[in-house]
């Protein structure tokens, strides 16, 4: 029968194999199946408004989402270590001062060396601003120690959330580029740190590299690439050998050899990650 859901499903097919489809389909139905080709039309639209030196655009693009957050507070202030929390006053010092002395507490922002690390591992107190981890190796030490899941849970939601602010090819309004790249590397080097890959970093990688021209960043997004985790593997292939693959076929030597390193150092991680995981036996 004609239902509605019947006929959306039909009017795909229609678009894409008009020949499998000979029945003729009312001009207006309700949308069932969201175009895929939106975030496209959206990049490819900002692009010539950009070049034809339009009013300023404030459209995100990134996988067709709501509007980006206010951008007055830039992302690197996150990643200065602040104070664990607001104790500041100066009638309260001398009561917190004394809440220390118990080993109830010790504040971030006076962990200085690895052996203070080691004295107050189990009563360290995580800062307010996840994004002061990225450049803190101590505080690195304490996460591959600490095995906290509501660290990581807080840390990927903060890196997540400013990965799809600040990518410059899915937000109109963004052309800072090199500041991404600085906030791109400070991820790459906190990876390397602990030696694994973040989910948040993964996800942004399969949500923006369909719309990335191969181009903006390109070091440190194929330095991205070499850690993707190992239990992604069943998924890689969709979500990211399909987008590289046309953009190797399409670019120079140059960017053909860059992938290729990159896809070498993630076998290599993998590797690595199965040796240490492995069972004795």
């Amino acid at each position: 029968g004609m239902q509605p859901h019947l006929q959306a499903l039909l009017s795909l097919y229609k678009l894409f194999c008009p020949a499998l489809v000979t029945i003729t389909l009312p001009a207006k139905m309700k949308t069932y199946f969201k175009s895929s080709e939106g975030p496209w039309k959206a990049a490819m639209n900002a692009v010539r408004q950009r070049n034809q030196g339009s009013a300023p655009l404030t459209q995100a693009v990134f996988l067709g989402t709501a509007q980006p957050q206010s951008r007055k507070r830039k992302w690197n202030t996150q990643l200065v270590l602040p104070a664990s929390s607001a104790r500041t006053s100066e009638e309260h010092t001398e009561k917190y001062c004394d809440l220390f002395s118990t080993d109830e507490t010790f504040p971030v922002e006076q962990l200085q060396t690895f052996p203070q690390l080691l004295q107050n591992i189990h009563r360290l107190e995580f800062p307010s601003q996840m994004g002061s981890v990225l450049t803190n190796p101590l505080l690195l030490h304490y996460m591959n120690c600490v095995r906290d899941e509501s660290i990581y849970l807080r840390l990927y939601y903060w890196m997540g959330q400013m990965l799809q602010e600040e990518c410059t090819w899915c937000v109109v309004d963004n052309t800072n580029e090199t500041e991404f790249k600085s906030f791109l590397e400070n991820i790459y080097k906190a990876e390397c740190f602990l030696q694994e890959g973040f989910s948040a970093c993964e996800e942004f990688l399969y949500k923006s590299l369909p719309l990335w021209d191969g181009s903006c960043c390109r070091p440190e997004v194929l330095r991205l690439v070499s850690w993707i985790p190992l239990s992604s593997s069943p998924e890689i292939k969709s979500y990211l050998y399909g987008h590289l693959t046309q953009l190797f076929f399409t670019s120079s030597l140059y960017f053909k050899c860059s992938v290729l390193e990159s896809l070498k150092e993630l076998l290599e991680n993998w590797l690595n990650c199965n040796v240490i995981h492995m069972d004795p036996e």
